[in-house]
């Protein structure tokens, strides 16, 4: 008996690649079948495990936001821990860890530690530059500043209106810090460049994702095909963006609490601040604009407060 060396194949199947393509045809996506009709080209989309180049990955996660949070609160410990032992011992040690000077220092410190290491170290984890994982966007901020810096002027000049309604506490620790002319010159100059830089990184560039990565994982259905799905695409549901911004700005509101002495009111008022900061930053999908609003926010304070003390010469006039 004779035994073919190839099994027959069905007669639909018989024409399959019966003719040698072109030199100047593409290759398809998939086996085509050669019919009397026209042929149907159906693109396959790349596994989840496809080695090389494909989807990247959704950074940064809940991991590293915790990372880089953690990191940036050690460093500012240990900045604190050294410099209040470079400058004071003995009995003056505890009022000198509340001089506006030391702290705002050892706040610099670890905020340019922080985003320095960051920017080397977060490339390694990503695959991507610090700015694209981030989606800093500078192009976005630059094309839009003359609408963003009207917005933090404005929100700030805002603010600045509903918080002298609102009941807050005689004095608050934020106070120490606006004792002399150079400490406020000092803190001016953090709060307009430096701190909201490091806060917009800190929670629109980590937090905010971090947290809408979490809720969408979470809410993930556990098919096959969602978790496909979910490898293969790196967009936010709306869902998860709207509970992520709601978090985010709690935290951003409860860093705030002790400078405000845990006045709920004026806390309420920087929870809807960052929720402005959230939108223009989803909006734009640059977290380099949700930091110019920032700044200009911060800008539109310390000018009235120039402008109220004569340049900082008459600080007993300021009220709140």
């Amino acid at each position: 008996m004779n035994h073919p060396s190839t099994p027959p194949v069905p007669n639909d199947l018989s024409r399959e690649y019966s003719q040698a393509p072109s030199a100047d045809a593409p290759p398809p996506s998939l086996p085509v079948r050669i019919t009397d009709g026209p042929a149907i080209v159906i693109p396959a989309p790349p596994p989840s495990n496809a080695a090389g180049p494909g989807v990247p990955a959704r950074v940064p996660h809940l991991g590293h936001a915790i990372l880089f949070v953690s990191f940036a609160g050690l460093t500012l410990v240990l900045s604190q821990s050294i410099l209040l032992g470079l400058s004071h011992i003995g009995q003056k040690a505890a009022a000198s860890a509340m001089h506006p000077k030391l702290l705002v220092a050892a706040m610099a410190i670890s905020y340019l530690l922080t985003l320095t290491t960051s920017y080397f170290f977060f490339p390694l984890l990503w695959l991507r530059s610090f700015g694209n994982g981030l989606q800093w966007n500078f192009d976005a901020a630059w094309r839009n500043a003359y609408k963003l810096i009207p917005i933090g002027l404005i929100t700030g000049f805002a603010v600045q209106g509903i918080s002298s309604l609102i009941p807050v506490p005689k004095s608050i620790p934020m106070d120490n810090f606006f004792r002399t002319p150079s400490d406020v010159w000092l803190v001016t100059a953090f709060g307009t460049l430096l701190g909201p830089l490091f806060e917009e990184v800190a929670f629109r560039g980590f937090l905010l994702p971090a947290f809408a990565i979490a809720y969408d994982w979470l809410s993930l259905p556990k098919t096959p095909a969602a978790r496909e799905r979910w490898h293969n695409t790196t967009g936010l549901t709306v869902a998860s963006l709207i509970f992520s911004a709601i978090v985010s700005s709690i935290f951003f509101a409860l860093l705030h609490a002790e400078q405000l002495a845990h006045a709920w009111a004026a806390l309420f008022v920087l929870f809807c601040v960052s929720l402005i900061l959230t939108l223009v930053r989803i909006r734009t999908r640059s977290v380099a604009s949700s930091t110019l609003v920032h700044a200009a926010y911060n800008f539109s304070v310390f000018l009235t407060l120039f402008i109220a003390t004569g340049g900082y010469q008459h600080l007993e006039r300021m009220t709140r």
